[in-house]
């Protein structure tokens, strides 16, 4: 299977305001109270907004977005586009749209209620407050955006320069293992989830002291099983060991129930040794 048919790549780029201020005053008062010698002992950074939620709120949103998009993605360029697998890019840009018109409405909501937000801050902010400080509503809303850019992944042979044929096979050449690389690189990440989930559950299922009281929630379950779904689109390059310790896990996870493993030692039992065996049948 071509990685070029099979996926694509998506950069996701979500900026927010900062609403944070080296106060130099603050910072000098501070240093000399203190009798610090050096100038860069200490540094006094104030928050703009303090005493209300909402940029934060908005800050916390793409962070919930970035972890959403890593999630649905393979890592491909260090800080820039990953490799989103096309059976999952209908549904990742219908979600995309969703979460893309929520940010959008949240920093409109701002935007609205930014000569408020000034204000309350300055009533929380004291001495602190300097007016000053606070860009105009254009200006910070500058620092607000939601980007995604969609493009096709190259293909590893393909590399157009009109430069003399010797060097133009070294380049391509450096240019295939980069690709190869990096493609070996990604398809980590899918078996390194797979381990993390594999070893976590193994982990607590191991008995231990009696009077430690675990705790069980369905997402024992459900986390794991959501993976199995997903791990069939992340495998991008058809890996039979990859799809084989999927379907192990999936099977192993047929009939379970969490009260089950809740009440009874057998069946912890039971769960945890299947998940053993998929462990060690794999080098991780």
């Amino acid at each position: 299977m071509s990685i070029t048919s099979s996926a694509v790549l998506v950069e996701m780029n979500i900026s927010v305001w900062t609403a944070n201020k080296l106060d130099k005053a603050a910072t000098t008062e501070l240093i000399d109270r203190n009798h610090a010698t050096a100038s860069d002992a200490a540094q006094v950074r104030k928050n703009l907004m303090a005493g209300t939620t909402l940029r934060k709120q908005i800050a916390d949103y793409a962070a919930g977005c970035r972890l959403w998009h890593n999630t649905r993605t393979l890592p491909w360029s260090d800080k820039g586009p990953r490799i989103l697998p096309t059976s999952l890019f209908m549904d990742y840009k219908a979600e995309l749209n969703v979460r893309r018109e929520t940010f959008l409405k949240m920093t409109q909501e701002f935007r609205d209620k930014y000569p408020a937000l000034v204000q309350t801050a300055a009533n929380y902010m004291g001495n602190l407050h300097d007016p000053n400080d606070y860009p105009s509503v254009d200006e910070v809303m500058s620092k607000f955006g939601f980007k995604v850019v969609f493009s096709p992944v190259p293909e590893a042979n393909d590399f157009r320069l009109d430069i003399p044929q010797q060097e133009l096979e070294e380049v391509r050449r450096s240019y295939d293992d980069a690709f190869d690389t990096r493609l070996a690189e990604a398809m980590r990440t899918p078996w390194e989830q797979l381990h993390k989930m594999l070893q976590g559950m193994s982990d607590k299922l191991t008995e231990g002291d009696e009077d430690v009281k675990r705790r069980w929630h369905d997402t024992f379950l459900t986390n794991a099983q959501e993976l199995c779904g997903m791990l069939t689109h992340l495998n991008i390059t058809a890996d039979p060991k990859l799809e084989a310790a999927r379907r192990q896990l999936e099977a192993a996870l047929i009939g379970a129930d969490i009260d089950d493993i809740k009440e009874d030692v057998a069946t912890r039992a039971d769960l945890k040794a299947k998940l053993d065996t998929i462990l060690k049948g794999y080098e991780w």
